[in-house]
């Protein structure tokens, strides 16, 4: 797992952590986002977009072509950042605990 911080006027601020995952028999390498966080006094700053687009940018380089990332269905303020930084497919999850 690696870890990508946001910060504003020197102060951490945000933090994006990822790691990459291999699927096909290794011939495709994804990068899932594990975890995006922005302080509330830093929203609306754009800090949330820049960890996004930090890792797109860095993708690339890791041999991923795709980045993934879940959010709950009700968090709004996260979903529209989302819908402007990709693409929703439309799936929902369904988990069993066992």
């Amino acid at each position: 797992m690696f870890a990508l911080g946001g910060y504003v006027d020197g102060k951490l601020m945000g933090f994006a952590h990822y790691l990459f995952q291999s699927f096909n028999l290794g011939s495709q390498r994804y990068c899932y986002l594990e975890d995006l966080f922005v302080s509330e006094s830093a929203r609306r700053r754009g800090l949330g977009r820049a960890l996004i687009e930090g890792r797109l940018r860095e993708c690339p380089a890791a041999n991923a072509s795709r980045v993934y990332w879940l959010t709950q269905s009700n968090n709004t303020q996260a979903r529209a950042l989302y819908d402007a930084v990709a693409d929703n497919l439309g799936f929902i999850q369904y988990r069993k605990v066992l």
